[in-house]
């Protein structure tokens, strides 16, 4: 995949960024569009190495957001960066949790941080290797590196990134019993029982979307909890 996709409104930082990317990778063909329906057609059939993204195309403020929900159907791991005028404060855990790579916000990065960032993630994607459709013997698939959306027999869970982490260490400790201490250092905040349980509660719901079966965390009282189900 030798194509990058620059998807960004304002025809002069489109220009900017998309010779930013010429100028550190010239053998990439940089494809660029300027609104979510052109650039929403051309994700579906072309395979870009990465995508460059703004959040705000035109009257849609969350164009970006749109966008993004679209790669992830394709379930091919494509890495988006986000250059956004919103501030980084707010949106970059929201980008994150959506599933994008980094976030830079616009006016407070230069050449120099793009291109780091830009080729930082180029390299770590290219490094990655597809997984395997997972059978019964595989059927969580985490990423723990990145803190991408996790797989359950080959469908993505939409979950916070919190829950998230529990999920990572119940499958990594399985078949332990992972105590109610233990997941307060995973919550981070809100460090008590009834939190790990709420955030227990939308793990399996958000599991139970996508198999109605689902049944493989399990509560033990007075305890915490255990990952019961194939490892």
């Amino acid at each position: 995949m030798n194509k990058v996709a620059v998807i960004e409104d304002d025809r002069p930082t489109s220009e900017q960024l998309a010779g930013w990317i010429r100028a550190a990778r010239p053998e990439l063909q940089v494809d660029q569009w300027f609104d979510r329906d052109s650039a929403e057609a051309a994700l579906g059939r072309e395979a870009y190495a990465m995508v460059v993204l703004d959040i705000e195309l035109g009257r849609e403020r969350h164009a970006g957001v749109a966008l993004i929900n679209a790669i992830n159907k394709l379930h091919q791991g494509t890495p988006v960066l986000v250059v956004s005028a919103m501030p980084a404060a707010i949106y970059r855990g929201i980008m994150k949790a959506l599933d994008a790579w980094d976030y830079l916000q616009k006016t407070s990065f230069d050449e120099a941080e793009f291109t780091e960032t830009f080729l930082d993630i180029l390299r770590a994607a290219r490094a990655r290797t597809p997984s395997p459709v997972p059978d019964t013997a595989t059927a969580l698939q985490l990423d723990p590196l990145w803190q991408r959306s996790p797989l359950w027999k080959g469908q993505r869970i939409n979950l916070p990134l919190t829950a998230q982490r529990i999920l990572a260490t119940l499958h990594q400790r399985a078949p332990e019993v992972v105590s109610y201490e233990e997941l307060f250092d995973v919550v981070k905040s809100g460090r008590t029982r009834d939190n790990v349980r709420k955030h227990v509660s939308t793990l399996r719901e958000a599991l139970r979307e996508v198999d109605a079966d689902f049944d493989a965390i399990e509560n033990v009282p007075m305890r915490g909890f255990r990952w019961a189900g194939p490892r």
